[in-house]
């Protein structure tokens, strides 16, 4: 009876461990359809029209896209230059405001390289290697952002020098999966022999 309860237990972890994964999507996709929800009955609470409101969300959707094609092909919109140069007349929000876009920049922009380089660094301690966000550099000095597992958002910013990094073939998106995957999905396990011991 004793074994029975144990493999009942392992079954129900196992199915536990195998649903986590379709109800965290379930709870993002929730979470967008309850914002999409609250904007659609806001807009269609003033015009009380759905004519009104899908042309206003199709315009907006439209205008979006224009401002992106023109940010694409000549690196700024006017109407984003005058909001920047409106903020940085504003003391506190100047700060936040430029730190924003730089981080966002870093990860959508197609010309910076850098913001796509990853790197293997040793940390907290020689011998350790884990995976940083090359996010600035100077001459022989890097500026890495080193995330932590599984929540790729929090981390810490520390500063290397050239000589104390590896390079990896790992791409955004297949380092920032093995971060969230603790491990387990990872792109480029071959890194893992190159690394010096």
């Amino acid at each position: 009876m004793n074994e029975f309860i144990k493999r009942l237990l392992n079954y129900g972890l196992i199915g536990i461990f195998a649903v986590i994964p379709i109800v965290v999507i379930l709870q993002i996709v929730i979470f967008v359809r309850d914002i999409v929800s609250d904007l659609v009955q806001m807009v269609y609470g003033y015009s009380d029209s759905y004519i009104y409101t899908v042309l206003l969300f199709g315009s907006s959707f439209l205008i979006l896209v224009l401002i992106g094609q023109k940010i694409a092909k000549e690196g700024k919109f006017w109407a984003i230059a005058a909001f920047d140069r409106v903020i940085e007349r504003i003391p506190l929000l100047n700060t936040i405001y430029r730190v924003i876009k730089k981080v966002i920049n870093m990860f959508s922009s197609h010309e910076n390289s850098i913001a796509k380089e990853i790197v293997y660094v040793e940390y907290p301690k020689s011998g350790l290697w884990v995976p940083a966000y090359v996010t600035n550099r100077y001459e022989e000095m890097y500026v890495l952002f080193i995330p932590t597992s599984p929540n790729p958002t929090s981390g810490f910013t520390v500063i290397a020098d050239k000589s104390r990094i590896v390079q990896s073939a790992m791409d955004i998106e297949q380092v920032t999966s093995f971060i969230v995957s603790v491990g387990v999905d990872y792109g480029k396990p071959e890194e893992m022999c190159e690394l010096p011991k």
